[in-house]
């Protein structure tokens, strides 16, 4: 099929604004998919998706529809996650269309994730297509939406198409103003072949499988690719299109969204964002790649079976090949044995990749407390970034400790203004300023410290609003703070797993929490076992761990009292040897226990 005839465009919204019940609707209007197969869902493809009821991975999907005006187009679709730990996800679809559906929840308006993606596709320059979503809810807002659209968006509400993907209206309406509005596929007329590497998953059986958008020129079995980064050549084995399923073509042409099977076996050779061309007539110029990504949150992912360490390895490797978001190296630790450091845009992002190891690669796996990167100066050399706390420098050699900011959208109801306040305040944040949008909501520009929000804060804001409150975030400048290491030990020996780097006015309350709660979990020794926190050499909070104590007098029966004495005296005595000799031994779960708590 031509390249007028093609069209590319993405879904973006806010999460649970209903992208993929849509794509459901489109598909099952284009015939793509035959109703007796077509599930609800259709293109979350895993079990946790669906479990959660949240897109994790871009699909793409080729589409075959017939407009007004007689003509078939071809219409590439790519439904997008819509939470914050998934922008980087989105970005990549967005590189890889020309249009893109903002999707917006009838009843709850424009939402902190619908600017941040609707900015993101006009930063690429993305034909933006409103449509009004889920109209058919008694408290759908028409009215409030296509204001919203206007003020916070700056789009004409006469632009947007009222729909609802789950009684199916304004489906009809949405194609015909993909097909009319979306533009052709850019940069076709380019000399050589140019393909986008914007996602891309292992086989066991087939190697490593690129899924691309192709710019210019074709691509079929047989042809010998390059890759444009590392100028690695190999043979293309296979070549298709997303029926959704893959389904095998003989050629890909420009404006085609569709998979390449290669030779490649190796998951760190393919890397999202490089351009494929064919090796006998290179392209001189590499299509424009994504912005590197930096994650925002670092914690120790280890295996609980120290014999698993190989299978971890090969398992971050092909979730590292499918998730260009995600790092990892090598690390050891002294409580925990070898294991890896990993990054992550937040926090649901560390959640979904742990879950994905134990579901699809069947690894047991303990994780460490999240942290953050920040900047460290010792005294008269150059300042080191530290993103575990056991690798933080003598606290006398630091002349002072800097740590990540974001900048955070938060859209509430009015009447939650004093809660949030009040919570950003405690989390050492400060409001920049507040924008009214509309009689019923305000947005308030924070900032906070990144290390603050990495548990908790999601869920309290989503709790203190019932539920209305969003927020979108970026990462904002560094700030010098009033940071300090906290070491957790027991029986006076300190354990790397449970340190942490806190801030001074808040360290003794987390250490006496983290104290109450491992002498909870480490069941009853045989000698008192004593957990403290401490910053430095100062003791800053503690606990005991209770002892086991068997009755030694319970053979003594009647006699003076000075017997029982003795037989006390003496196993005092050899729990005072015993704790000299004696060690802990922490199970593997109490870890796992903390950790959640």
């Amino acid at each position: 099929m031509d390249v007028l005839h093609t069209r590319n465009f993405c879904i973006i919204a806010h999460v649970d604004h209903g992208k993929t019940t849509l794509s459901d609707r489109l598909l099952e209007y284009t015939n793509t998919v035959e109703q007796r197969v077509l599930t609800a869902q259709h293109l979350d493809a895993m079990d946790l998706e669906k479990e959660r009821g949240i897109t994790i991975k871009s699909h793409p999907v080729t589409m075959l529809y017939t407009a007004k005006d007689k003509q078939v187009y071809r219409l590439n679709l790519m439904d997008t996650p819509g939470h914050v730990d998934f922008s980087y996800e989105v970005s990549r679809s967005l590189a890889a269309c020309e249009g893109a559906l903002l999707l917006i929840d009838a009843a709850q308006g424009v939402e902190a994730q619908t600017v941040a993606n609707a900015h993101l596709a006009f930063g690429q320059n993305l034909k933006v297509i409103p449509v009004i979503n889920k109209i058919d809810l008694p408290s759908a807002n028409l009215e409030l939406c296509a204001k919203q659209l206007e003020d916070i968006l700056t789009i004409s509400a006469e632009e947007a198409i009222l729909a609802s993907g789950k009684s199916g209206i304004g489906i009809q309406d949405i194609l015909e103003a993909v097909v009319e509005r979306v533009p052709p596929p850019r940069w076709a007329d380019y000399p050589q072949t140019r393909a986008l590497v914007f996602d891309s998953l292992y086989d066991s059986y087939r190697g490593v499988i690129a899924y691309i958008r192709v710019f210019s020129g074709s691509l079929k079995a047989g042809d010998m690719m390059m890759l444009m980064s590392n100028g690695q050549k190999s043979e293309i084995k296979e070549v298709g299109v997303f029926m959704p399923k893959m389904t095998k073509s003989a050629l890909l042409e420009p404006g085609s969204v569709g998979y390449i099977v290669t030779n490649v076996k190796d998951t760190a050779d393919i890397k999202t964002g490089d351009t494929i061309t064919i090796a006998s007539k290179p392209a001189q110029d590499a299509l424009p790649g994504y912005k590197e990504v930096r994650p925002m949150v670092f914690c120790g992912l280890y295996p609980l079976e120290s014999n698993d360490y190989e299978k971890l390895k090969a398992a971050l490797g092909r979730l590292r090949l499918n998730d260009a978001a995600f790092m990892y190296s090598s690390e050891s630790s002294i409580a925990l044995g070898f294991g890896f450091r990993c990054g992550f845009l937040g926090l649901l992002h560390m959640e979904i990749i742990q879950e994905r190891i134990r579901r699809e690669h069947d690894v047991d796996i303990i994780s460490t407390y999240p942290s953050v990167v920040y900047h460290v100066k010792p005294h008269a050399r150059p300042e080191i970034d530290v993103d575990n706390p056991v690798n933080l420098p003598d606290p006398g050699t630091i002349e002072y400790i800097s740590e990540p900011t974001i900048k955070a959208s938060i859209h509430i109801p009015n009447d939650s203004m004093g809660d949030i306040l009040a919570l950003v305040m405690e989390k050492r944040g400060s409001v920049e300023h507040t924008d009214t949008l509309d009689a019923n909501r305000i947005m308030l520009s924070c900032t906070l410290p990144l290390n603050e929000i990495l548990v908790d804060f999601n869920d309290r804001l989503k709790s203190v609003t019932h539920g209305y409150g969003s927020m979108d975030y970026e990462l904002g400048e560094y700030r010098i703070a009033d940071l300090v290491k906290m070491d957790i030990m027991i029986n006076g020996d300190p354990v790397d797993a449970f340190s942490s780097i806190v801030h001074r006015d808040k360290a003794e309350n987390k250490g006496r929490v983290l104290c109450e709660k491992l002498a909870e979990i480490i069941p009853p020794q045989m000698f008192k076992v004593a957990i403290q926190a401490a910053i430095g050499g100062k003791i800053i909070a503690r606990d005991n761990v209770k002892e086991m104590r068997k009755d030694v007098t319970s053979k003594c029966y009647g006699g003076d009292i000075s017997r029982k004495r003795k037989l006390l005296d003496k196993q005092k005595e050899g729990k005072k040897k015993m704790k000299m000799i004696g060690k802990v031994n922490i199970p593997p779960d109490t870890f796992i226990q903390i950790l959640k708590n």
